[in-house]
């Protein structure tokens, strides 16, 4: 049985607008941030992959988000990676970073242009510096769902993302995207990691200006 409240209408009085103040352990990701070394093993016919990647992702603070007594802040974002020297995009992302204060839930949102969505969910401190999040194929909340193409040829049966806050202020992660790729018995992992350091300070979300 879950914890939620018989009233699932009401909203919470006296919240808070100033969403900067109320990301918990996401307030250090907000802003511009650039990494030069990322790092990614991908499947290829041939065996895995090294794959050098620069990457830009912004993430700004919205507005709190309310579900009925639920309370959500945020930040939204947008990644776009490229190969070292290149235009052409290697990755592009977007989705939400959210923090439920009340519960001390993180829940992450991706979307690619890939035909794939994933929500991950995990719990941390509101001071906490490290955090990890999974979604599966199978959970019916924080789960994956990806084209009739990807299920067939590289079906993603857990996706995992750990974040690491460092005290020079760079923020780093991990990810582990887990794949059943068609005609192989062994699962793949698919890898990517990247160190990030700040170009540019978050704008406030709007009722906070």
């Amino acid at each position: 049985m879950s914890n939620f409240p018989k009233d699932i209408y009401t909203e919470p009085a006296n919240v808070d607008v100033n969403t900067l103040r109320n990301l918990g352990p996401l307030a250090a990701m907000a802003g511009v941030w650039v990494g030069q070394r990322g790092l990614d093993i991908k499947p290829k016919a041939e065996g895995p992959k090294k794959q050098a990647y620069v990457e830009r992702i912004e993430l700004q603070p919205i507005d709190p988000a309310t579900n009925g007594p639920q309370l959500l802040y945020g930040l939204r974002y947008h990644t776009h990676v490229t190969k070292p020297d290149q235009v052409k995009t290697y990755h592009d992302q977007v989705g939400y970073w959210l923090w439920e204060p009340a519960t001390g839930a993180i829940l992450h949102t991706l979307t690619i242009p890939r035909g794939m969505v994933v929500m991950a969910k995990g719990h941390a401190s509101p001071d906490a510096k490290s955090f990890e999040l999974v979604a599966t194929h199978v959970d019916p909340n924080f789960g994956i769902r990806s084209s009739p193409f990807l299920d067939h040829a590289f079906k993603t049966v857990e996706f995992r993302i750990k974040v690491t806050v460092n005290d020079d202020g760079t923020w780093g992660y991990e990810e582990d995207t887990v794949l059943q790729i068609q005609g192989q018995a062994e699962l793949f992992h698919h890898t990517d990691r990247n160190l990030l350091k700040r170009v540019a300070e978050p704008t406030p979300n709007p009722l906070a200006r």
